[in-house]
């Protein structure tokens, strides 16, 4: 993937500030929610400052209080939500004190923002170029039709899509995640601010993707001297693109300081837990050891986890349970009128799974990995070629052989949210397999529900729970619970733990390997994130563009890979550029 030439316009030089005076100043900053039971305290005595050109990080789990704080930083608090006490200065200005006017001259001018979810935040039913148009007016950045529409083109340009022009016409669905996301960063960095806050800007995308964007948005920065408040999960993240790292936990920034001293040396129990559980930390080996004490106070160290589990593997790796040979699918893609053309998404894949291990195949999104995985689970017809499950071919298999090929082999998809039907308790959720299966009666289902749910740490009564009173983390748990039902030989993963905080993907990964250790289960991960493969894969298989470019023991192909891809996908890892990696 190459990275666009980045360009500043006349009337973007970099901004004339003093290095010395912050930009913005954070002090003794309270933010509360009214609700029916009275007001939630959200944000709980936070102090920092931002200096032009400085890039801070901001980093927690879902619920710590990041995502307030920035948004507190533009007065863009939701309606039951407000600055309790404190102040946020911008450029000596307090923003509470603020008229709606004034407020408005703020944001895009001095305060950019880059939201998290590119699609919620393009509004599918209007094109591109209309979006960024209305930007620009709103900013008061070109007046006339002419000049809005030569802005709009150039801020696009800026942000990556070299060919703005054309794209200005196309809606939100017909671009991909990066584009989308682009879209978005240039938009938020359209008015040239001297502050952009960007909330989990890269969250949804792949490894290499994500690298692409996030150079931009540093070199835009740079170029202009622009500060940049990134709000992330990923504490490997945070440590290389910012100086600084802010840790939030319930509210309060329990750790700051320089991102070498965070990373090298927490001091806070909770940093020590989100440095041990990030997949990103833990594949590059960085130097900083969690103590005895912290594993007293419950934390999850991946790079144990994979010790573990690879010496696990080697002891107990048995025969091939998933064969797939000269698999191939080729979908007919419309073209207008009655035209259509070929697309291959897979092209002649070969590779196997051996019993009690786990597979990997990664790869960027629209490499073919998820439709291998689908023609699998028998969601999808191959064109060509065999997949043997357990010694049985899935495309001679009919009737009852495929019912029974089916409960061998079960499903965890990647949306807790989206996998699990709201309408039905969490206990009807994971007994349905028991029940289209026919096993047992209704007491024995139940009483396997209950042994379900104790493996994967959750408590019986939340079977009379309904999916919407979870979390993410114990969704995912209930996705588990209902594949493990029928004591399936192989369980698909397909980004089961991508859309999770580095804390519940750490736990659901260690759950993972207990399960496989315990059950002696086989699992195809399928996903594009080569950290967690590293913690959790023995074998791994990369993806691209519809074949297997490299494949193999994932310590070797993680030490030596020998295709340029690959390489790419391993440097593209957050925190891989340190120079403190061992």
């Amino acid at each position: 993937m190459t990275t666009d030439v980045i360009t500043t316009s006349i009337d973007e030089q970099p901004h004339e500030l003093d290095p010395n005076k912050p930009l913005v100043q954070v002090k003794d900053l309270e933010v509360s929610f009214r609700t029916q039971g009275g007001d939630v305290h959200a944000v709980r005595g936070v102090n920092f400052d931002i200096y032009p050109g400085e890039t801070v990080a901001i980093v927690g789990e879902s619920g710590s209080g990041k995502s307030t704080t920035a948004t507190a930083l533009m007065n863009l608090l939701p309606g039951n939500g407000r600055i309790s006490g404190g102040q946020v200065l911008i450029e000596d200005k307090d923003i509470s004190k603020l008229g709606q006017r004034q407020m408005a001259a703020v944001r895009g001018h001095v305060i950019g923002y880059v939201p998290q979810d590119p699609m919620s935040n393009l509004n599918p039913v209007w094109s591109v170029g209309f979006q960024v148009r209305e930007a620009i007016k709103a900013n008061g950045l070109a007046k006339g039709r002419k000049e809005v529409e030569a802005r709009a083109i150039e801020v696009l340009q800026q942000a990556g899509l070299s060919d703005a022009e054309r794209r200005m016409k196309q809606f939100p669905h017909q671009f991909s995640g990066g584009m989308r996301q682009r879209v978005l960063i240039g938009i938020g960095l359209g008015a040239n601010p001297k502050l952009l806050i960007a909330d989990e800007p890269t969250s949804a995308l792949d490894v290499t993707v994500q690298k692409t964007i996030l150079d931009h948005i540093e070199n835009l920065t740079r170029a202009r001297n622009t500060a940049v408040l990134l709000i992330t999960h990923d504490l490997g993240l945070a440590a290389e693109r910012a100086s600084k790292v802010i840790v939030m936990h319930q509210g309060k920034i329990v750790e700051a300081g320089p991102s070498r001293a965070i990373l090298t040396d927490p001091q806070h129990p909770y940093t020590r837990r989100l440095l041990a559980a990030a997949p990103s930390i833990a594949s590059q080996r960085i130097g900083a050891t969690v103590s005895e004490d912290a594993k007293d106070e419950g934390v999850i160290e991946l790079a144990s986890i994979a010790k573990d589990r690879h010496e696990e593997a080697e002891a107990h790796a048995g025969g091939a349970v998933v064969k797939v040979e000269d698999l191939t699918k080729v979908f007919s893609i419309r073209r207008g009128g009655f035209k259509s053309e070929d697309l291959t998404a897979v092209d002649n894949v070969s590779f196997e799974v051996h019993k009690g291990t786990t597979m990997a195949l990664v790869g960027e999104s629209g490499s073919g990995k998820t439709t291998v995985a689908r023609m699998i689970l028998g969601l999808e017809t191959p064109t060509s070629g065999e997949i043997t499950v357990g010694g049985t071919r899935l495309d001679k298999a009919q009737g009852k052989e495929l019912f029974d090929v089916r409960r061998r082999m079960q499903p965890v998809f990647q949306d807790p949210y989206a996998s699990l039907d709201p309408q039905r308790s969490i206990g009807a959720i994971i007994g349905e397999p028991l029940k289209v299966h026919k096993v047992g009666d209704a007491k024995s289902r139940t009483a396997r529900v209950e042994e379900l749910l104790d493996q994967v740490s959750l408590p019986g009564a939340i079977a009379h729970r309904y999916p919407n009173e979870l979390s993410g983390g114990q969704r995912q748990r209930v996705a588990i619970a209902r594949a493990l039902a029928l004591k399936p030989e192989v369980v698909v993963l397909d980004e089961a733990v991508s859309a999770l905080d580095v804390l519940v993907q750490a736990q659901v990964l260690q759950l993972l390997a207990d399960l496989q250790t315990e059950l002696g289960l086989t699992y195809l991960f399928i996903t594009h994130d080569l950290a967690v493969v590293r913690v959790i894969a023995d074998e791994v298989a990369v993806m691209e563009q519809g074949k297997i470019v490299e494949a193999g023991a994932t310590d070797e192909v993680f030490a030596n890979p020998q295709q340029a891809y690959t390489q790419r996908l391993l440097d593209a890892i957050p925190g891989s550029g340190l120079d403190w990696a061992v």
